[in-house]
């Protein structure tokens, strides 16, 4: 199981025209996880209840589709700390530990449909 609630703010540059084309962007996410029993992120037989917070840059274009609509795509990669408490099982017990990890790498990846007033 994974739940995530997240905010994630971006200031972008645009190097032609605005909402067209190229841009760089920085962003900085914030976010309240709790994730249990998946194998692959680490969690199998545990659940982390816990928030993290980064930084980080990205890339991304933009095609115009008419005069409101356009599609974008966007990757960025950056740093995010994270801390969670760390319990026995999915769904009961009591907290075992506070863990505090270090992540760099891909923080954001989308494809959006953007409308424009």
């Amino acid at each position: 199981m994974i739940k995530i609630k997240s905010v994630h703010p971006e200031l972008r540059y645009w190097f032609c025209e605005t909402f067209h084309g190229h841009f760089l962007g920085l962003h900085v996410p914030y976010l309240i996880y709790n994730v249990s029993d998946i194998k692959w992120l680490g969690t199998e037989n545990e659940r982390h209840q816990g928030w993290g917070t980064g930084a980080g840059i990205s890339y991304g274009y933009s095609w115009v589709l008419g005069k409101h609509w356009n599609i974008e795509a966007t990757l960025g990669v950056g740093y995010l700390y994270l801390e969670s408490d760390k319990y026995p099982c999915a769904n009961c017990g009591t907290k075992i530990e506070t863990v505090k990890k270090h992540y760099v790498g891909p923080t954001q990846a989308a494809v959006s449909a953007i409308y424009l007033f």
